[in-house]
Formats: structure tokens, C-alpha cells, sequence
């Protein structure tokens, strides 16, 4: 009884509280440890708690962990006009690749999902084959400021509608989504406010368009359906492929189709075709 409380006087006094072990006191070997297993969002909450985390959430080996199977690739590869890349610390590194990173002349984007790390890819409508494209009576490219790019495409009106596109990658294993982004009639501004010139839309109700995605290793996906909601980009589900080999080259080929030339259709906005890691493509798809 003495005994507990003599300890209880000397907590009293508050040398009791200097003894207790503090946050700060844990090895940063251990708070390293104990990051690494966090997703990159947490990493960075925690890293804020004090100076042993903030060091502590720079390790290499933390990031390195983060970053895809081929951020090599994606580096040396993809965005190997920027040298400086290659002289990163991981951490840097992954907060650089979470940013659109163009290549293919700026007609292409890559960038990692900052929560997952899943590598995402956009290919514009000009790296796009669109027939038809260079006749201005049926297409043209327009200024906006609504796409990664500059431009989009523009459909006036045709016969024939089709649009292809190839990719070839080597993507982390995973399972992946293709998107088209597009857009019945063509936004602009007036008065300050946006609003949608829909003069040329028609056509897109009589017949259902095609979506059609093959993959190099025979996988197959086709999706068809009615385009709709004038004044608004809708992201259009193409399917899904499996990637199971990140050490090899993946290539994609996929399709925007209505070749009924029994009508004609227009007033469509061709953005970008999108893929992204299934996941992650869910939840982006959620918020359209």
C-alpha cells in the first residue's frame, strides 16, 4: 500500500508523466514499418502528427511499394523527355506520377490514382482514327475548356460514324475499364454562363451505336446503346480486359460505331477514350 502510494505522490509531482513513453519516442524504423502498410492518403495524414513521422514517411522503401510494377516503364518509356525524373526520391516521384503527364506529343495522358496507385491512361480524340475527320463538312475540332486537351472533335453530321483507336502498354496486373467521353451538341459561353448549342443533334435515337474492345491476348467486349443526355459528358462503359503478365506489352483496340447509313446523325462531341484500373474506374464513373 505504501508503495502505490508513494507512486502515486511522485505522478502527482509530474515526474510520472515525464516517464510515460510519447509518440515521438518510437523508432522511426518502426513508424517506417507501420506506414508502409497504409495507403498513401493515410501516409500523408500521419505524416503531419511530428518530425519522427514526417522523416519517417519519406522512406524509399515506403513509396516504392506504392508505385506500379512498371513505374520503371512508365518513366523511361512514357515521360522520359523530363530527365528529372529519374533523380527523384520515391516519395516525389509518386506525387509527380499522381499529376497528367502527356506524351505521344501531348495527344496522350498518364497519371497514378493518388489513392490506389492504379495506373490511368487518356487518348485524345486527335490520337483517335475518325473517318472522315479532315473533311470540315462533317468534323472539325473545337476550342474547349471542358477536356484535358485543348480540343475535342466535333460531328456536324454523316453517314457513316466510326471512330478507332489502338494502345499499346504494358500495364500492371490487374483488371481494367474503357470509357469514351462524349457529348451530345457543343458547349460554349454566353454571358458568362454555359450553354449547349444542340442545332445538329439527331440520328442518335433511331439506331443504338456500337462499343467494341479486343485486347492482343484474343479478349473481347461489346456494349450497345442509345446516346442521350444533350448538354452534359457522359462516360460511355466500352468493358473490361485482365492483364496478367506486367512484364509484357498489352495492346488494345477499341471502337465507336453506327454505320446505318440509312440516316444521318450529328452533334456530337468525341473527347477521349480513358482507362483506368476497374476500382477505380467505378468510382469515377459514380460521380458522372
Amino acid at each position: 500500500m505504501g508503495a502505490n502510494l508513494s507512486g502515486a505522490a511522485v505522478e502527482g509531482d509530474g515526474v510520472g508523466l515525464l516517464l510515460r513513453p510519447r509518440l515521438g519516442d518510437i523508432p522511426e524504423s518502426c513508424v517506417a514499418l507501420i506506414l508502409a502498410r497504409l495507403n498513401p492518403p493515410e501516409i500523408c495524414s500521419l505524416a503531419r502528427l511530428n518530425r519522427s513521422f514526417c522523416s519517417a514517411s519519406s522512406a524509399d522503401f515506403i513509396w516504392e511499394s506504392k508505385l506500379p510494377s512498371d513505374y520503371k516503364f512508365i518513366v523511361e518509356k512514357v515521360v522520359f523527355e523530363d530527365t528529372s525524373l529519374k533523380n527523384l526520391q520515391k516519395k516525389q516521384l509518386y506525387a509527380r506520377l499522381c499529376r497528367p503527364n502527356t506524351f505521344d506529343g501531348g495527344t496522350k495522358e498518364i497519371w497514378l490514382d493518388k489513392n490506389t496507385g492504379g495506373v490511368c491512361l487518356s487518348i485524345s480524340s486527335k490520337a483517335l482514327t475518325i473517318t472522315g475527320i479532315d473533311d470540315r463538312r462533317y468534323w472539325s475540332h473545337i476550342s474547349t475548356e471542358e477536356s484535358r486537351y485543348p480540343t475535342v472533335a466535333y460531328l456536324q453530321q454523316t453517314w457513316w460514324f466510326e471512330v478507332d483507336g489502338e494502345l499499346e502498354f504494358q500495364f500492371p496486373a490487374g483488371t481494367y475499364s474503357l470509357f469514351f467521353r462524349l457529348q451530345l451538341g457543343k458547349s460554349l459561353k454566353r454571358l458568362g454562363r454555359r450553354v449547349c448549342n444542340s442545332e445538329h443533334i439527331h440520328g442518335w435515337d433511331i439506331k443504338p451505336v456500337q462499343f467494341c474492345l479486343k485486347t492482343s491476348d484474343g479478349q473481347q467486349a461489346v456494349y450497345r446503346c442509345h446516346l442521350d443526355s444533350p448538354g452534359n459528358w457522359s462516360l460511355y462503359h466500352v468493358g473490361d480486359f485482365v492483364v496478367e503478365n506486367s512484364n509484357a506489352l498489352t495492346r488494345i483496340k477499341f471502337s465507336l460505331t453506327q454505320i446505318d447509313c440509312t440516316h444521318t446523325k450529328g452533334g456530337l462531341c468525341v473527347d477521349a477514350a480513358l482507362i483506368y484500373p476497374s476500382s477505380v474506374g467505378k468510382e469515377v464513373k459514380s460521380c458522372w
